[in-house]
């Protein structure tokens, strides 16, 4: 199976997530992505799923899903 997007180095702060989408860091403001992952504590946020075609990411302590292109739409 090819990969529509390589999705990895997921990492938070307490406002913000960065990620790296087909080798490229992003750094999204968590106010404006996800009030879930803003209000999640650090377990809930580092328990993740990216889907196998890099479709999307599962938060699944809190039932959070974003949309890879989603992402990247905010930052074009």
């Amino acid at each position: 199976m090819i990969n529509f997007h390589k999705v990895d180095n997921i990492s938070f702060d307490k406002k913000t997530m960065t990620l790296a989408i087909d080798n490229q860091e992003y750094k999204f403001d968590l106010a404006r992505v996800s009030k879930r992952l803003l209000e999640a504590n650090e377990e809930e946020r580092k328990t993740l799923e990216i889907s196998p075609s890099g479709y999307g990411i599962h938060w699944p302590l809190i039932d959070e899903d974003l949309s890879v292109e989603g992402l990247l739409k905010l930052v074009n």
